[in-house]
């Protein structure tokens, strides 16, 4: 055997790596949404238009989409310039900082809850001060969308990082040299290609702040018409034994995601063609 087939092979077997694939994803994923799907499609159209077109749960798609998309502009707008700082700027506890943007995925999301509700209850350090203008976060739509917020911005942050650390600091010298103001430099040099990140970290902050359930739940006050998230109402019904329900709006759930991980991958391949050559 040569060489190059060795190198081909480090980690020999394609048939048996192949079947262990093929059988962790059996079992991790088809048999779960296959048991969705085949538990949805014995529901009749009318069933199943009238779970999922119930107005509350239609107060809930409206609550769990659009809190969703403000978070992740929140965490375009804001991870884009964390992880411009991380990039560009060398300063005192930058590896913290750095760390502390993974803490998201660290931490159990009912931990989250609880920690963001300490924070913005009426009583809460930070939700006190907001009390005084008669505001209030914690129980609200905008404690849903501080919640889908912090949950989101590793996405952002990770997905443009390593974007910025690869580009190019002459393209931006010879920008300059040229003539250029800074907001043409960023306008015309930086943005065009960071976009393509930029949109996929967006992308990934809304699908992952869509199925968001643990640090949702404690700091939403779970009001129905009001505060109450999809993935909420699909637990409630089943633990009424409304199984029909509960996978009819699954399913809405899952076409969903499954549109999200089109467009991902759509944002992937358009950014690696754009910026191969």
């Amino acid at each position: 055997m040569s060489n190059t087939a060795r190198a081909r092979s480090v980690i020999p077997g394609f048939n048996i790596t192949m079947g262990f694939s093929l059988l962790y994803l059996t079992f991790i994923f088809l048999i779960p949404v296959g048991g969705l799907l085949l538990y949805t499609s014995l529901m009749s159209w009318d069933d199943f238009w009238r779970a999922v077109s119930h107005p509350q749960v239609v107060a809930s798609y409206k609550l769990s989409f659009g809190a969703s998309f403000i978070g992740a502009s929140i965490n375009l707008v804001f991870g884009f310039l964390a992880a411009w700082v991380l990039v560009r700027y060398q300063f005192p506890g930058k590896r913290l900082i750095d760390a502390l943007i993974d803490l998201p995925f660290a931490l159990p999301t009912a931990v989250a809850g609880i920690a963001l509700v300490t924070l913005y209850a009426s009583t809460g350090w930070v939700g006190q001060y907001f009390e005084l203008f008669d505001i209030r976060i914690a129980y609200t739509q905008i404690g849903v969308v501080i919640a889908l917020t912090y949950i989101g911005l590793p996405f952002v942050v990770r997905t443009v990082q390593p974007v910025l650390e690869d580009f190019e600091a002459e393209l931006e010298e010879a920008s300059a040299a040229l003539g250029a103001s800074r907001f043409t430099t960023f306008s015309r040099v930086i943005l065009p290609a960071l976009l393509p990140a930029l949109l996929t970290g967006f992308a990934l902050a809304f699908a992952r702040a869509l199925g968001e359930y643990g640090s949702v739940v404690f700091i939403s006050g779970n009001l129905p018409y009001a505060t109450e998230i999809t993935p909420l109402l699909i637990v409630a019904k089943a633990e009424q034994y409304d199984y029909n329900g509960a996978a009819a709006i699954g399913t809405v759930m899952l076409l969903a995601a499954f549109v999200l991980l089109l467009l991902i991958n759509f944002l992937q391949w358009w950014s690696s063609r754009r910026f191969s050559h």
